[in-house]
């Protein structure tokens, strides 16, 4: 495999490298537990809390939760309960 960097027609600089980061998904989900998450639902809505729990079928219980439509909130939820087949993706709301 060539190790060369890669260039653009149009420009001599190199093409950014990205890095993959390391762990697995189940790592990642681990290590959010208990702290901010946004989690998007296929409808496009975010809810965005702390994670309580989940569960294998992406049952999620998140705490302090706000619900974000079009990036505007619209309620706020103490405790929440998310069925796993709706959610689209989890995302850290903080540095890890």
């Amino acid at each position: 495999m060539d190790d060369s960097p890669v260039h653009t027609s149009d420009s001599k600089t190199p093409a950014p490298i990205l890095t993959v980061p390391s762990g697995s998904p189940t790592d990642f989900l681990k290590g959010v537990v208990g702290k901010r998450v946004i989690v998007r639902l296929i409808s496009g809505v975010d809810y965005r809390g702390i994670l309580s729990c989940l569960d294998g079928y992406m049952n999620i219980a998140m705490e302090q939760t706000e619900e974000h439509v079009n990036g505007r909130p619209v309620n706020r939820y103490g405790d929440t309960f998310i069925r796993g087949n709706n959610v689209l993706y989890i995302s850290a709301d903080e540095p890890l």
